[in-house]
């Protein structure tokens, strides 16, 4: 019988509120947390609530504000940012290393807030953090060059992410934002990551950084978040549907904007022999559920090599661990070594689950579902937002699986038997990310890639958003807007000369880096 398991001491979620309490008293309460606006917290919004994707146990929920207080919000956040674009260079590297310093002296705390808050494994959760520090201390390194003779906007910045990378994406970018100059206004994701952004953003303002944080709908505060006059950049992490409204948006008011959009990723498989390398990669592919927007969801096979494709991955899907990310069999083990838990909230669980059933029932076929009974989870928990691996042959073209991305743990596989259908496959989505060409032949790899509408692209091996001096962007609707990672970032939010054009894919214009 395997062993029964427990919740971690130490771990609950009232732990980790009653640590936030400690640590940050001016921006939680009791029950609810604070917006950060016009310097300081404001005990406002309407306080909706919320419940963790672990065990569907209550949490904290986001305290919406109208579209009048968010609008009072961005022309606070513009006073800020008059007065910030003028501190010197060296001050603000200081202030932002102190913001740095504090967030690393609380470090676990966050990883523990995202455990609870997004469903991330122990591991995965650290690591967001420690790329958001990690990362930002680059930029604190080397921004002078960087910089130049470049000036921060007229504006402040404006960002609208997705839950699922609070730390390594949203507060990664607030940092560096605001290292370059800028005033920074941030909405909370809808989806979750409230107490840990609120107490990062405590940790910083503290420091005199000017963050604003604001939580409520998108329909709320689209309007005054990414067409108020105030704001000199929209920055937006998150899928096509919301991004193409924020695009019209910014286009018609030619605004600065940065907008990273999913794509289907895809994985092709042509004139290949080397299946150990592909068996011990598949299990990574799965890190959070393939809950994100580098993730993998589609192989394109070549046909003839189908049994060999089969052979290689079946055996590594079957090795992937779903489960509860806090539950131990003893109080002094580690945290278990999970490839994912939870998806975001059980309503996605159950919506990529009719998918598969659709697609099932329109032709797919099923090669391989993993079951929940096999997973490491306490007895009787709520397993409701959980879906175990599933991979499916030859989604129909009238299923949603087909052309756009899950953001789940679905594997779709497509086969081919000439390069052209190779590549109309791997082209599905009109434009991505990310892709993978594995080929023995690296020259039919490189010559392959060249016709593949993605910005990064892997010979045999994933590619990731990047760190650092690592650019980044998309092609067709995966991105709008200007590219980043590295110098870029900077550039994406400074102002050159006037004549300047930015790298980026735009509606008049595509420049890729030099």
């Amino acid at each position: 019988m395997p062993p029964t398991l427990a919740l971690k001491p130490g771990t609950a979620w009232a732990d980790a509120w009653q640590r936030c309490l400690a640590v940050a008293p001016e921006a939680f309460r009791d029950d609810h947390v604070l917006n950060l606006w016009n310097g300081g917290w404001q005990a406002d919004g309407r306080t909706l609530p919320a419940t963790s994707p672990i065990d569907g146990s209550p949490i904290v929920g986001p305290p919406r504000l109208d579209a009048d207080t968010a609008r009072q919000a961005v022309r606070a956040c513009l006073d800020q940012h008059r007065a910030w674009r003028h501190v010197p260079l060296a001050e603000r590297g200081a202030r932002i290393s102190a913001a740095l310093d504090a967030l690393t002296e609380h470090r676990d705390l966050l990883a523990l807030l995202l455990v609870w808050e997004i469903g991330k494994p122990w591991r995965l959760a650290r690591a967001d953090v420690d790329r958001a520090i990690d990362g930002v201390r680059w930029y604190v390194d080397g921004i002078e060059p960087m910089l130049g003779d470049r000036v921060p906007l007229d504006g402040p910045v404006s960002n609208i992410a997705s839950w699922n990378y609070p730390m390594s994406v949203l507060v990664h970018a607030m940092l560096v934002q605001a290292l370059a100059g800028n005033a920074v206004i941030a909405k909370t994701p809808t989806g979750g990551g409230l107490a840990c952004l609120t107490l990062a953003c405590a940790l910083i303002h503290r420091e005199g950084v000017p963050v604003t944080l604001v939580s409520g709908s998108g329909g709320e505060l689209s309007e005054p978040l990414v067409r108020s006059p105030e704001i000199g950049c929209v920055s937006f992490v998150g899928g096509r549907d919301t991004g193409a409204r924020v695009a019209t948006a910014v286009a018609d008011l030619g605004k600065r904007h940065i907008l990273e959009q999913e794509g289907l990723n895809c994985w092709g498989i042509w004139e290949y022999s080397d299946w150990d390398a592909l068996t011990a990669v598949i299990p990574k592919l799965f890190d959070y559920g393939k809950q994100r927007c580098t993730a993998y969801p589609r192989f394109v096979v070549q046909r003839s090599l189908f049994d060999s494709f089969l052979a290689a991955y079946l055996p590594a899907v079957r090795s992937v661990r779903v489960g509860h990310p806090l539950a131990v069999a003893a109080p002094g083990d580690p945290l278990p070594e999970l490839d994912f838990g939870p998806l975001i909230n059980a309503a996605k669980a159950k919506e990529l689950g009719d998918l598969v059933a659709e697609a099932v029932d329109r032709g797919a076929i099923p090669l391989h579902r993993s079951s929940l009974a096999d997973g490491h989870f306490l007895a009787g928990q709520d397993t409701s937002a959980y879906l175990p691996p599933v991979t499916l042959l030859a989604p129909p073209p009238s299923s949603p699986l087909h052309h756009a991305e899950p953001f789940g743990p679905v594997d779709t596989i497509v086969l081919v038997d000439t390069e052209a259908e190779l590549l109309a496959a791997m082209n599905a989505s009109n434009g991505a990310l990310v892709a993978t060409l594995s080929c023995d032949d690296e020259q039919t790899a490189r010559r392959l890639a060249s016709e593949v509408r993605a910005f990064k692209i892997g010979l045999g091996k994933p590619r990731s958003r990047g760190d650092r001096d690592e650019l980044f962007g998309g092609f067709g609707a995966s991105w709008r807007g200007a590219f980043v990672g590295g110098e870029l970032l900077v550039r994406s939010v400074t102002q050159g000369p006037s004549a300047e054009r930015q790298p980026g894919n735009f509606p008049d214009y595509q420049l890729m880096p030099a």
